[in-house]
């Protein structure tokens, strides 16, 4: 079953009632992905869930997924209002940030890795933004399991940053032998590898890695 006909499987049951316990019988994911997945979900656990868990259980469980929904709404409202609109200054930094935790260091490389999509994107808009690259300088390779579907991660990974497949490098596929089973559904779409070529632009090469390097030092001084 392709991932995302097994989310939309995760998300009906629980729509329906139905405990993550219930759900992982018929989803091969672990319970951290459900939570991950449904976790914005209201839940109401309907009759089987009721006599499988027992009434008090299932009411305390309602009743603090609902608390746990507020408490989120919560923090989402108060985010909106500390952080406002984001400037180019923000957005400098917090590229820089994000290149400090999870970007190439070494071997002159441009290069950011991450399993969250979010990041690769935003990563992305920093390069263009504030470094001045062009799209076609993007490449991505992905790190995959055997669990994963490589051309639904792919396509997944494309749509989601607006990197064209033909910028893609053929991905890597982790088949270590001594991976513990409870990883499986962890990191469903893979983990993207994505560096920046020259095209033949020495700004946008060394040089590049280079400045980068010099930023860091400065904020690090």
């Amino acid at each position: 079953m392709h991932l995302q006909q097994t989310k939309q499987k995760a998300i009906d049951l629980r729509k329906r009632g139905y405990s993550y316990s219930y759900i992982t019988q018929f989803v091969p994911v672990s319970k951290s992905t459900l939570s991950d997945w449904l976790g914005k979900i209201p839940f109401l656990p309907n009759k089987h869930t009721i006599e499988t868990i027992g009434k008090a259980r299932a009411a305390s469980g309602a009743k603090k997924h609902l608390m746990k929904l507020e408490s989120l709404n919560k923090a989402k409202l108060q985010s909106e209002k500390d952080i406002g609109e984001i400037s180019k200054r923000d957005l400098f930094m917090l590229g820089l940030a994000i290149y400090i935790g999870e970007g190439g260091k070494f071997n002159d490389i441009t290069r950011v890795v991450n399993a969250d999509p979010r990041i690769i994107r935003l990563s992305i808009k920093w390069f263009i933004e504030i470094c001045g690259i062009r799209i076609e300088q993007i490449r991505i390779r992905l790190y995959l399991y055997p669990d994963n579907n490589e051309l639904e991660c792919v396509n997944y990974w494309s749509n989601f940053t607006e990197v064209p497949i033909s910028q893609f490098h053929t991905s890597i596929i982790d088949r270590c032998v001594n991976k513990k089973e409870n990883k499986k559904g962890k990191l469903p779409f893979g983990t993207a590898h994505m560096s920046i070529i020259s095209l033949g632009d020495k700004n946008f090469g060394v040089n590049l890695h280079r400045l980068i390097l010099a930023w860091i030092d400065k904020v690090l001084c």
